[in-house]
């Protein structure tokens, strides 16, 4: 029975991971769907359901060290931050500013767009060793 279990909880994990890194991709094109911390998450399902697919995502070469980090250190880099915001912002302000919309569907945007601001920018650039040790020199 608890094969079962284990099994069944794999296959979930593994059905989410996919989901994430679908809407990860998707991500790059809609302003609304922030690509990291979708692409973070599908590592997360993969490393409990996967060691493939989680080993494919860590060597791929742009979200690869993205995910290290972020396994390691729970760092998301300073690069990373920087064009993750300028692409949420440049990407939702275009159809803020010249397409109509109505304005409740405009200020969910701006909330979505400031909910993922933060989340990026709450977490550490480095990790805490970098900083000790920057810190005592």
């Amino acid at each position: 029975m608890k094969q079962a279990h284990k099994h069944m909880g794999r296959a979930i994990y593994l059905m989410i991971g996919l989901v994430c890194l679908l809407a990860g991709f998707i991500g790059i094109f809609l302003p609304l769907l922030p690509t990291t911390p979708f692409v973070l998450l599908a590592a997360y399902c993969f490393s409990r359901s996967s060691e493939t697919l989680h080993q494919k995502l860590l060597s791929h070469k742009l979200f690869g060290p993205i995910i290290d980090e972020w396994e390691q250190h729970g760092v998301i880099p300073l690069k990373v931050k920087c064009f993750s915001s300028t692409m949420m912002l440049v990407m939702v302000s275009y159809p803020l500013i010249f397409r109509e919309f109505d304005l409740w569907l405009k200020m969910l945007a701006v909330a979505v767009v400031i909910v993922a601001l933060v989340y990026v920018w709450s977490r550490p650039s480095v990790p805490a060793t970098e900083v000790v040790t920057v810190k005592s020199k």
